[in-house]
Protein backbone atom coordinates (compact mmCIF):
# COMPACT_ATOMS: atom_id res chain seq x y z
CA UNK A 1 0.00 0.00 0.00
CA UNK A 2 1.22 3.49 -1.28
CA UNK A 3 1.97 5.93 1.75
CA UNK A 4 -0.10 9.48 1.10
CA UNK A 5 1.72 12.48 1.58
CA UNK A 6 0.24 14.23 4.66
CA UNK A 7 -1.26 17.91 4.10
CA UNK A 8 -2.00 19.64 6.80
CA UNK A 9 -5.31 21.62 7.12
CA UNK A 10 -4.76 25.78 6.12
CA UNK A 11 -5.87 28.52 7.23
CA UNK A 12 -9.32 29.45 5.62
CA UNK A 13 -9.56 32.77 7.03
CA UNK A 14 -6.89 34.93 5.72
CA UNK A 15 -4.47 37.82 8.23
CA UNK A 16 -5.96 41.09 7.23
CA UNK A 17 -7.27 44.27 8.46
CA UNK A 18 -9.36 42.70 11.14
CA UNK A 19 -6.57 40.74 12.77
CA UNK A 20 -4.22 41.44 15.98
CA UNK A 21 -0.94 41.26 14.33
CA UNK A 22 2.43 42.48 15.31
CA UNK A 23 5.64 42.30 13.27
CA UNK A 24 6.06 44.05 10.22
CA UNK A 25 3.98 43.39 7.02
CA UNK A 26 6.04 42.22 4.69
CA UNK A 27 7.91 39.53 7.42
CA UNK A 28 8.28 36.23 5.99
CA UNK A 29 7.95 34.31 8.51
CA UNK A 30 4.11 34.29 9.39
CA UNK A 31 2.92 32.37 12.05
CA UNK A 32 -0.79 32.80 13.65
CA UNK A 33 -1.98 31.31 16.67
CA UNK A 34 -5.51 30.27 18.14
CA UNK A 35 -5.43 30.54 21.71
CA UNK A 36 -7.56 30.19 25.12
CA UNK A 37 -6.50 33.14 27.50
CA UNK A 38 -7.59 29.63 30.60
CA UNK A 39 -6.52 26.74 28.58
CA UNK A 40 -3.06 26.04 30.37
CA UNK A 41 -1.19 25.01 27.58
CA UNK A 42 -1.72 28.11 26.25
CA UNK A 43 -0.77 29.84 29.23
CA UNK A 44 2.77 27.32 28.99
CA UNK A 45 3.67 28.24 24.88
CA UNK A 46 2.85 32.11 25.95
CA UNK A 47 6.22 32.72 27.07
CA UNK A 48 7.57 30.56 24.08
CA UNK A 49 5.81 32.63 21.91
CA UNK A 50 7.11 35.52 22.85
CA UNK A 51 10.91 34.06 23.29
CA UNK A 52 10.21 33.34 19.69
CA UNK A 53 8.95 36.86 18.40
CA UNK A 54 12.29 38.03 20.48
CA UNK A 55 14.29 36.10 18.44
CA UNK A 56 13.21 36.89 14.95
CA UNK A 57 12.00 40.25 15.72
CA UNK A 58 11.16 41.75 12.38
CA UNK A 59 11.18 38.98 10.12
CA UNK A 60 8.43 37.70 11.82
CA UNK A 61 4.60 39.05 12.04
CA UNK A 62 2.29 37.29 14.90
CA UNK A 63 -1.29 37.09 14.60
CA UNK A 64 -3.60 35.95 17.68
CA UNK A 65 -7.11 34.93 17.03
CA UNK A 66 -9.46 33.73 19.55
CA UNK A 67 -10.68 30.16 20.63
CA UNK A 68 -11.96 29.89 23.90
CA UNK A 69 -13.08 26.52 24.88
CA UNK A 70 -15.72 27.52 26.98
CA UNK A 71 -16.65 23.53 27.86
CA UNK A 72 -13.45 23.47 29.74
CA UNK A 73 -12.91 26.72 30.58
CA UNK A 74 -15.95 29.19 31.71
CA UNK A 75 -13.38 32.29 31.75
CA UNK A 76 -11.94 32.06 28.18
CA UNK A 77 -15.18 33.91 26.38
CA UNK A 78 -15.06 36.57 28.85
CA UNK A 79 -11.10 36.93 29.37
CA UNK A 80 -11.52 36.95 24.80
CA UNK A 81 -14.33 40.02 25.30
CA UNK A 82 -11.92 41.67 27.74
CA UNK A 83 -9.49 41.62 25.27
CA UNK A 84 -11.52 42.66 22.35
CA UNK A 85 -12.80 45.82 24.27
CA UNK A 86 -9.49 46.68 25.53
CA UNK A 87 -8.37 46.73 21.55
CA UNK A 88 -11.66 48.91 20.93
CA UNK A 89 -9.77 51.77 22.78
CA UNK A 90 -6.27 50.50 21.09
CA UNK A 91 -4.86 48.47 24.15
CA UNK A 92 -4.96 44.76 22.69
CA UNK A 93 -1.51 43.38 23.30
CA UNK A 94 -1.01 45.01 26.53
CA UNK A 95 -4.37 42.98 27.56
CA UNK A 96 -3.22 40.01 26.02
CA UNK A 97 -0.16 39.93 28.14
CA UNK A 98 -2.03 40.54 31.32
CA UNK A 99 -4.35 38.08 30.22
CA UNK A 100 -1.67 35.29 30.14
CA UNK A 101 0.73 36.83 33.16
CA UNK A 102 -2.76 37.17 35.08
CA UNK A 103 -4.48 33.48 33.97
CA UNK A 104 -4.69 31.92 37.80
CA UNK A 105 -6.72 35.09 38.43
CA UNK A 106 -9.13 35.15 35.58
CA UNK A 107 -12.10 34.42 37.68
CA UNK A 108 -11.53 38.14 39.84
CA UNK A 109 -12.81 40.28 37.23
CA UNK A 110 -11.60 43.12 39.79
CA UNK A 111 -8.29 42.73 38.91
CA UNK A 112 -8.88 42.89 35.13
CA UNK A 113 -10.78 46.20 35.98
CA UNK A 114 -7.47 47.62 37.86
CA UNK A 115 -5.06 47.23 35.26
CA UNK A 116 -7.61 48.52 32.65
CA UNK A 117 -7.32 51.76 35.00
CA UNK A 118 -3.36 51.64 34.91
CA UNK A 119 -3.65 51.45 31.09
CA UNK A 120 -5.68 54.41 30.53
CA UNK A 121 -8.43 52.89 29.33
CA UNK A 122 -12.31 53.81 29.60
CA UNK A 123 -13.14 51.12 32.52
CA UNK A 124 -16.72 51.87 32.20
CA UNK A 125 -16.95 51.50 28.77
CA UNK A 126 -14.68 48.77 29.39
CA UNK A 127 -17.22 46.52 31.65
CA UNK A 128 -20.37 47.76 29.91
CA UNK A 129 -18.71 46.20 26.24
CA UNK A 130 -17.93 43.13 28.20
CA UNK A 131 -21.08 42.65 30.01
CA UNK A 132 -23.12 43.83 26.60
CA UNK A 133 -20.96 41.30 24.43
CA UNK A 134 -20.27 43.75 22.23
CA UNK A 135 -17.47 42.28 20.92
CA UNK A 136 -18.67 39.10 21.14
CA UNK A 137 -19.45 38.21 17.04
CA UNK A 138 -15.47 39.25 16.68
CA UNK A 139 -14.68 36.08 19.41
CA UNK A 140 -16.91 33.77 17.76
CA UNK A 141 -15.79 34.82 14.41
CA UNK A 142 -12.64 33.81 15.20
CA UNK A 143 -13.49 30.82 16.80
CA UNK A 144 -15.16 29.88 13.66
CA UNK A 145 -12.91 30.61 11.52
CA UNK A 146 -10.39 28.04 13.23
CA UNK A 147 -12.74 25.55 12.88
CA UNK A 148 -12.93 25.62 9.54
CA UNK A 149 -9.55 25.85 9.63
CA UNK A 150 -8.99 22.31 11.21
CA UNK A 151 -8.56 24.02 15.08
CA UNK A 152 -9.39 21.60 17.36
CA UNK A 153 -7.47 22.46 20.52
CA UNK A 154 -5.19 25.05 21.90
CA UNK A 155 -3.03 26.53 21.37
CA UNK A 156 -3.09 25.78 17.49
CA UNK A 157 -0.23 27.84 14.96
CA UNK A 158 -0.17 28.00 11.40
CA UNK A 159 2.72 29.01 9.85
CA UNK A 160 2.93 30.06 6.84
CA UNK A 161 -1.11 29.39 6.80
CA UNK A 162 -0.68 25.91 7.01
CA UNK A 163 -1.07 24.04 10.43
CA UNK A 164 1.74 23.50 12.48
CA UNK A 165 0.94 20.02 14.15
CA UNK A 166 4.73 19.90 15.91
CA UNK A 167 5.57 20.17 19.45
CA UNK A 168 5.24 24.04 20.40
CA UNK A 169 8.35 24.28 22.02
CA UNK A 170 10.59 27.36 21.05
CA UNK A 171 13.69 25.50 18.88
CA UNK A 172 10.70 23.55 16.88
CA UNK A 173 8.47 27.03 16.33
CA UNK A 174 12.14 28.38 15.08
CA UNK A 175 13.00 25.59 13.04
CA UNK A 176 9.55 25.38 11.10
CA UNK A 177 9.17 29.27 11.04
CA UNK A 178 13.19 29.52 9.30
CA UNK A 179 11.86 26.58 7.09
CA UNK A 180 9.09 28.30 6.04
CA UNK A 181 11.21 31.40 5.42
CA UNK A 182 13.06 29.93 2.78
CA UNK A 183 10.82 28.31 1.07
Amino acid sequence: MAKQNYQPPRLTLPVGERDHIEGPSDARMVLVEYGDYQCPYCGAAYPIVKKVQKELGTKLRFIFRNFPITTSHPQAEWAAETAEAAAAQGRFWEMHDFLYENQASLADHGVFANYAKKLKLDVKRLEQEVAQHVHLGRVREDFMGGVKSGVNGTPTFFIGGARYDGYPGFGPLIAALEKTEKG
